[in-house]
């Protein structure tokens, strides 16, 4: 699945799942969070496409980390699709904390 993606496209994918980890920690702390389970499928996803990250470091003898420093630059929060209901009912409330934490103002 990750495997075919290049290395921009992996570190955005990871980007944006972190940030959609954010925004749901968010709702779970102010319980506008329907499925708890997501957390842990996020974070799990998460994990996933760090490993892949990390095995493609390994394989051009890179430092860790070295791929997510070098296309985090080029990621726009902006084109993440926002599928939560809950952000545009509270007016763009937990966005702008996100927006604010994750340093795209």
């Amino acid at each position: 699945m990750y495997s075919e993606m290049t290395d921009e496209q992996l570190v955005h994918k990871e980007m944006a799942l972190e940030r959609s980890l954010l925004t749901s920690r968010f709702q779970h702390a102010t319980n506008q969070l329907e499925d708890s389970s997501q957390l842990k499928k996020i974070r799990r996803e998460i994990a996933r496409v760090r490993t892949v990250e990390r095995g493609r470091e390994l394989e051009q003898g890179l430092r860790k980390n070295s791929l997510r420093d070098a296309h985090k630059s080029s990621f726009d929060a902006s084109q993440v699709g926002e599928s939560s209901t809950v952000d545009a009912a509270a007016g763009g409330f937990l966005k702008g904390i996100v927006d604010k934490l994750g340093g795209t103002e």
